[in-house]
């Protein structure tokens, strides 16, 4: 998974190796450019969360741990 900073920085990795554990099916998505995204479901170890947790903070990927 790859992070870019709210101020317009050069991606970087954030995760490797998630498996993804559901996708929105066909007509579940936003309608428009999808600026406003989708829900994708990931399995990653409790690390890898929190690194995504902290690369929300600065962009406009949501993080929701469970």
């Amino acid at each position: 998974m790859l992070a870019s900073g709210s101020k317009g920085d050069a991606a970087r990795i954030v995760a490797t190796g998630a498996r993804v554990a559901q996708v929105p099916k066909t007509g579940d998505t936003v309608s428009g450019d999808g600026a406003e995204g989708s829900l994708i479901v990931v399995v990653v170890p409790r690390r890898t969360a929190a690194a995504l947790a902290g690369a929300a903070a600065e962009s406009r990927m949501a993080v929701t741990l469970c």
